[in-house]
């Protein structure tokens, strides 16, 4: 779901901020004083207190996601509502089923840094709620230049945490850290020395400068670095849709692309049309328009300065010769069609800006896919076309291939890894 943030371990905190001084950090939740890093470390005195699959820490989960889901709330933010039914009991017993089991146990892997990025506010809560499942003490630092629905994820949390009560507070207050901080490579690096599991999020830049900081001689790294995604579309499949299904896969689209202004990692920006030439400029069109109507239905616009960038960057491939024609459908919606599959850009046009190339059949992708290319949205292939693709690309690219609508849905295995696997450590018994 992250894309390139630029959220390199220090950030200028908003005004009136509290973030403390010299090594001190800002503790977001459970909401307390500032407090210098070794203190914030000797405050996490859970050792132990948990295991993977802590009823305690379900139970939490479960009561903040349901708050989450609460219809004031999640008609403010839908980005919440996907987060708390991704919390839901049958979702959190699957994710500890699926570790339970075999000829090991798991246990907790023991403290666990977190660096989410700052472009898409949800991001920490999934990271932060699956390590924490897994029995975990975490301590998430939550950037400064972080967005509104941060501060309502923090609200909701803390709110849960003081109506829950007894051995479920106590648990989730002694283990679960959230701080905040201003520029600090000697908090940075504290932090690192002290974790068992350093988890990177943001982009390229911000897993460099992580790196920096060494860790402890057994732990090890677990980063999300800059990422893209495209959609692949079956033209004849497409034209030979009916109108409401069309309709419904381009409302799917625009979700998957505006909800983050494009810059989730997951979210589309290259479309590649699979068919005869006729079929593809036919189906392009069409989609165009049913997008363009999806993005007035659900009221999003593009604000000036983002639509005189979208035309510089446009301009610039046409100027570059790999554009052969730009359409605009006003500042919303913009579509750039390709001389050439190969010229499909991996870097952010603008929001609601999309490339548009045509190729021949599935297997083309084996020789235009890059190791960066993270999600695969897709309309009118089978299981098992999409199953050979995969086959095919031989690890090249491409972590996710999931149903255009689907793209910045959360799942447990994300980027390729089996997170709450990630999270935990095997014991052999014999």
């Amino acid at each position: 779901m992250t894309g390139p943030s630029g959220d390199a371990p220090g950030d200028r905190p908003p005004a009136g901020h509290p973030t403390g001084g010299g090594d001190e950090v800002a503790v977001r939740f459970p909401e307390g004083a500032s407090v210098g890093v070794g203190g914030l470390l000797a405050g996490l005195t859970g050792a132990g207190l948990l295991g993977a699959g802590d009823e305690r820490v379900r139970d939490f989960l479960v009561a903040f996601g349901r708050r989450l889901l609460r219809p004031e709330l999640a008609r403010r933010h839908p980005e919440l509502a996907s987060l708390g039914f991704f919390l839901r009991p049958r979702e959190l017993a699957r994710t500890v089923e699926a570790v339970r089991g075999g000829e090991y146990v798991r246990v907790p892997r023991g403290l666990v840094f977190h660096v989410p990025p700052a472009n898409v506010d949800t991001v920490f809560v999934y990271s932060w709620a699956l390590s924490a499942l897994m029995g975990n003490r975490n301590v998430v630092r939550l950037s400064t230049r972080a967005g509104p629905v941060a501060s309502v994820l923090l609200r909701a949390l803390q709110e849960t945490l003081d109506e829950s009560g007894g051995a479920v507070s106590e648990a989730v207050a002694a283990t679960q850290r959230i701080v905040s901080y201003t520029r600090s490579d000697a908090i940075t690096a504290s932090l690192s020395a002290a974790c068992d599991l350093r988890v990177i999020w943001g982009g390229d830049r911000t897993v460099d400068e992580v790196r920096r900081h060494p860790l402890a001689p057994h732990a090890r790294d677990l980063t999300f670095p800059d990422r893209s995604s495209f959609a692949l579309v079956l033209a004849s499949a497409w034209l030979a849709a009916p109108a409401g299904t069309r309709e419904a896969v381009a409302d799917g689209f625009a979700a998957d692309a505006y909800w983050f202004d494009q810059a989730a990692c997951s979210s589309p920006r290259t479309v590649f049309w699979v068919g005869v030439p006729a079929d593809c400029d036919a189906a392009r069109d069409d989609f165009t328009a049913c997008l363009a109507r999806a993005v007035a239905r659900r009221g999003w616009t593009v604000d000036a300065a983002m639509a005189v960038e979208k035309r510089v960057a446009t301009y610039g491939l046409a100027a570059d010769g790999v554009a052969r024609s730009i359409g605009f459908h006003g500042n919303a919606v913009t579509g750039v069609v390709l001389t050439a599959p190969e010229a499909a850009p991996r870097r952010r046009l603008g929001t609601g800006t999309f490339a548009h190339a045509r190729i021949a059949s599935p297997a083309e992708l084996v020789r235009l896919v890059r190791r960066a290319d993270q999600t695969m949205t897709h309309f009118g292939f089978s299981r098992a076309q999409l199953a050979e693709l995969a086959g095919a690309l031989a690890g090249r690219g491409v972590d996710r291939m999931v149903p255009i609508g689907e793209a910045l849905g959360f799942q447990r295995v994300w980027d390729g890894y089996d997170l709450p696997a990630e999270f935990t450590r095997l014991v052999t018994i014999r």
